[in-house]
């Protein structure tokens, strides 16, 4: 690759990268009153999280029945309120296990 396209292809990610920093910061001056809008922006994250990490969970193993045990385990353990190492570790060690059988 030469230069003048490392270059170019360089701007366009800073350019765009700068846009979707900014845009929120030009179009909200105000502070936002509507409860809608609020409620809205604050589940944003998580979506967009769920929206990433569900994909890497079940294609992570290569084998859906195996990330499926995993992703089972994570959320029963999850649910009971278990430390993040405990979840963790039992649906790694889940997934694998049934890795093995399936």
């Amino acid at each position: 690759m030469d230069w003048s396209k490392y270059l170019a292809y360089l701007a366009v990610m800073a350019g765009v990268t700068y846009l979707i920093r900014m845009i929120p910061l030009v179009a909200f001056r105000k502070k936002i009153k509507s409860r809608f809008i609020k409620s809205f922006l604050f589940y944003v994250p998580y979506a967009v999280l769920g929206a990433m990490t569900f994909p890497a969970i079940i294609y992570s193993t290569g084998s859906i029945p195996s990330a499926c045990a995993g992703l089972f385990v994570a959320l029963l353990l999850a649910w009971h309120e278990k430390s993040l190492l405990t979840v963790a570790v039992f649906a790694s060690v889940s997934a694998f296990v049934v890795g093995l059988f399936a």
